[in-house]
């Protein structure tokens, strides 16, 4: 770079305050860049919170599926080792939650809206909440056990068993 003398003021020749001009502007657009790359981990929260040593299978019947960019849920009304849907202290049925990987991930692997849409009974091997609550992750690479529409599996049994059963997502339960 050149420096021309004006009086007391240096100043640049021209063509190079464009480069300047470049290099600050790709330092910026790199700074930027770099600040909203970090915003969705700032909002993004780890599987820490689950206990990813203790797999729960259960089986239950879908009363919600919410298909979310970041997360899909699937909600189900609990069947118990009886067979018979379980109830909590008020005599409703038990819900509990699973959250999955992104709604478009999921869907590659036919678990959609339409696939788990309400009274799907399902079985799904889930990693519980550490604090206890009635809220999971699925588990691993387990697939999810669709039972054939309105058929539920024997008591003590899951989805899995069912003649005409469908595996979403992986080849195994």
């Amino acid at each position: 770079m050149t420096a021309v003398k004006n009086g007391p003021i240096l100043t640049r020749a021209r063509g190079s305050v464009a480069a300047i001009s470049a290099g600050l502007a790709i330092r910026l657009a790199v700074g930027l860049a770099a600040g909203l790359a970090a915003l969705p981990a700032l909002a993004h929260h780890s599987f820490a919170m689950y206990d990813q040593t203790k797999i729960v299978v259960l089986t239950g019947v879908v009363y919600q599926f919410v298909a979310q960019a970041n997360h899909a849920e699937l909600h189900l009304y609990l069947i118990g080792p009886d067979g018979k849907l379980e109830k909590d202290q008020d005599g409703k049925p038990h819900p509990y939650g699973v959250e999955m990987a992104g709604a478009a991930a999921v869907a590659e692997q036919g678990i959609t809206a339409e696939s788990m849409k309400a009274g799907t009974i399902v079985s799904v091997k889930v990693n519980p909440l550490r604090e206890g609550t009635d809220f999971g992750s699925k588990a691993g690479n387990s697939a999810i056990a669709k039972c054939p529409w309105k058929t539920p599996p024997a008591p003590g049994k899951t989805c899995d068993t069912v003649p005409g059963h469908e595996l979403l997502g992986y080849p195994t339960f």
